[in-house]
């Protein structure tokens, strides 16, 4: 299933048929955005049709049994009690995101984050009036660790102007498990966070859409179960959408265990959240019910792309390096063995090689010299990516 290639130019899809306009070379091979080029697992197609058969496509509501799949798939998995109360749905994370610091800051205010970080982070925090404050990721022997240290000093006044103001931090957007350094923190990682930020009263958003792609025999742990403190001041981001490929269908929650922060969410984002999509509702469902054979199957197949690239790169593209990854489909490169810097690199994967990659500086401090190359496509498609980039290095030597 996983080695079948499916054509999907002509399907609207933003990573194929957008590739053109924000690569700039009509035959780019793109290998970028977070979305898979696999089919999904038959019950979630299932469930589509079924809804799709109903003849009225009204406001939808989100159904006792759309809550009771969260609610078990996350006793399920990570043995976290939720109450369906608890629940927000969302037409997405990256809306989500946007609609919480909206809710929760006002102009002037600092949000924590952790770069090389998920991109859209950046504008969620700028376009609510807000500062983005860096608490960058340490690069030590070859992986990445928390900065407590400086996570402290983001809640701290600065005073590093003539005129010093109180950084106001009101949050931290955690990336859990981590996109693109594809760390999956560690218990006591998480604890040392979160006791940093629940101590100076801030809110920890914690996205935690890679969840469930966890590589390696890697284990996620929620934010919010270190404890009823930290669950008090956690907003949790939880989808299917990375993990059973329904990213277009728009399908999202928020468990959000404190009454009081749930309250202020509704009330400050009402007229802002969108209602859920019904196929978007079915899928969440089918996925969390249903798809679990598929997903080992899935992960299994990861796996094998994984290795298939650490073994191309290391032998035939020396100069590049695949940092560790822990979780989620997305790899790492270093590719500052190349040589070249940022506007180069990018020229020469877009212009020579023709892949599209998401170039490293997007990702903020600590990304210049990095791609990160999705390898969730079909293992003859990785391979022919791969090399393109081995064979543009051999013809610019």
């Amino acid at each position: 299933m996983f080695d079948t290639v499916i054509d999907r130019i002509g399907s609207g899809s933003a990573k194929w048929d957008g590739a053109p306009v924000i690569f700039g070379e009509a035959d780019i091979l793109p290998m970028w955005v977070a979305d898979m080029d696999f089919p999904v697992a038959e019950p979630i197609t299932e469930a589509i049709m079924k809804r799709a058969a109903h003849p009225v496509y009204g406001y939808e509501t989100e159904s006792d049994s759309v809550k009771k799949a969260v609610v078990d798939r996350l006793w399920k998995k990570y043995k976290w009690r939720v109450e369906k109360q608890w629940l927000v749905f969302s037409a997405g994370v990256v809306h989500a995101l946007h609609m919480i610091i909206m809710a929760f800051t006002k102009p002037g205010d600092g949000v924590i984050l952790q770069p090389p970080v998920y991109y859209p982070f950046f504008s969620a925090i700028t376009h609510n009036g807000c500062r983005v404050i860096e608490n960058q990721l340490i690069l030590q022997d070859g992986s990445y660790r928390m900065d407590f240290e400086g996570l402290e000093r983001g809640f701290r006044p600065d005073y590093s102007g003539l005129r010093p103001e109180p950084s106001r931090a009101r949050m931290v957007l955690l990336c859990s498990p981590h996109n693109p350094v594809g760390r999956v923190w560690r218990k006591e990682e998480l604890t040392e966070a979160a006791r940093i930020v629940v101590d100076n009263n801030g809110i920890i958003i914690s996205d935690e859409i890679h969840a469930e792609l966890l590589l390696g025999g890697h284990r996620h742990i929620p934010t919010a179960i270190l404890g009823d403190e930290v669950a008090l001041q956690t907003i949790t981001c939880f989808a299917p959408s990375k993990t059973f490929n329904l990213a277009g269908l728009k399908a999202s929650v928020l468990i959000i265990p404190n009454p009081k922060l749930r309250s202020i969410f509704r009330e400050r984002t009402a007229g802002f959240l969108c209602t859920p999509c019904p196929f978007g509702m079915a899928a969440m469902e089918a996925a969390f019910t249903q798809g679990d054979p598929w997903l080992r199957e899935l992960l299994e197949y990861l796996e094998g792309n994984l290795r298939f690239l650490r073994k191309f790169i290391s032998g035939r593209l020396p100069a590049i390096r695949v940092m560790p990854i822990e979780g989620t489909y997305l790899v790492w490169l270093d590719c500052r063995g190349l040589g070249m810097d940022d506007r180069r690199l990018r020229t020469f994967m877009r212009k020579k090689a023709k892949v599209g990659l998401d170039d490293g500086f997007i990702f903020g401090s600590g990304g210049s010299g990095f791609q990160r190359i999705n390898i969730a496509c079909p293992r003859s498609r990785l391979e022919e990516g791969l090399q393109r980039i081995e064979k543009a290095l051999a013809e610019s030597d």
